[in-house]
């Protein structure tokens, strides 16, 4: 199993009017290259993608773990979705540095 540790800012993004802002982190380059290249040797093994060229991760944050899908952005990035119990578990606001860790799946 593969790790990746990384630091980023907690961001959040409005992803339709009227609803709650859904919080975020974008991977960092080095981060996001790692992860790339193991989407990459995951869909060579399997045949194909992942819906929407996903990868499953177990994320460990503070004292928060949880198990979820990391998301590739159009400009190379990626994008790990931080759920609201695990916003105020590890009260947390938007613009804070957290301190993450990915094992990829």
């Amino acid at each position: 199993m593969t790790t990746v540790r990384f630091t980023g800012p907690l961001q959040s993004i409005v992803i339709e009017e009227g609803m709650a802002p859904i919080g975020f982190v974008r991977i960092p380059a080095a981060a996001a290259e790692a992860i790339a290249g193991h989407e990459l040797e995951r869909r060579l093994e399997v045949g194909k993608r992942r819906g929407f060229g996903s990868v499953k991760v177990t994320v460990t944050l503070g004292q928060s773990t949880w198990q979820t899908s990391l998301f590739p952005d159009k400009d190379g990035s990626w994008f790990l979705p931080v759920k609201k119990p695990v916003r105020l578990a590890e009260n947390l606001d938007y613009d804070d540095e957290v301190e993450v860790e990915l094992e990829l799946h």
